[in-house]
């Protein structure tokens, strides 16, 4: 039995989101000193939008758009059997050999860093990255595995009860970020 949730408060609107990305972009770019062996890779669901959006803001201002690719990680979770009994797996898609690259995972939101811990099992079945770097729009604390993310939007400390969502236009219909309460 599920609860419902209720909005509590918008904390990014649009125009933050945008600017946490062209912020993050950038970071990316200085900390790799360009994009050379840079493969962006975006983990499903809202993970792909946000990986497109950085490899845009990044192409805009150093002329070439890095390596985009998709990740799903649902047969890598850890807690596969209390999610469904029949999961849905969507496609992966890593266009180059990772081989020496730097990967930088992207995500929405990290909490307990068991999506990233599956992440990167999944990821290291393509290939063994020079490094692996990950950057996510908002990180709520409340780790349970010792991950943390190279690039951060906005540090926003939760209690358990609250929900990150994470809007994006393309599939929610509006950029923002908002904290969400069980009752």
């Amino acid at each position: 039995m599920s609860m419902a949730l209720h909005e509590k408060s918008e904390i990014v609107d649009a125009d933050g989101l945008r600017r946490i990305i062209t912020r993050i972009a950038h970071e990316i770019v200085e900390r790799n000193k360009g994009v050379e062996d840079l493969v962006l890779v975006g983990i499903r669901r809202r993970g792909v939008p946000l990986a497109e959006r950085i490899a845009a803001k990044i192409a805009e201002f150093e002329g070439r758009t890095p390596v985009l690719g998709s990740l799903d990680i649902t047969l890598y979770r850890d807690d596969l059997s209390t999610v469904s009994h029949q999961p849905v797996v969507g496609p992966t898609d890593i266009p180059v050999d990772i081989n020496g690259r730097v990967v930088v995972l992207v995500d929405d939101v990290l909490y307990t860093g068991r999506t990233i811990r599956a992440a990167m099992d999944a990821l290291i079945d393509f290939g063994r990255p020079r490094s692996i770097q990950l950057a996510v729009v908002i990180d709520r604390g409340h780790r349970e595995l010792p991950i943390r993310a190279d690039f951060v939007g906005k540090n926003v400390p939760t209690s358990r009860r609250e929900v990150i969502g994470v809007k994006l236009k393309d599939l929610d219909g509006a950029d923002s970020v908002v904290i969400k309460e069980a009752p």
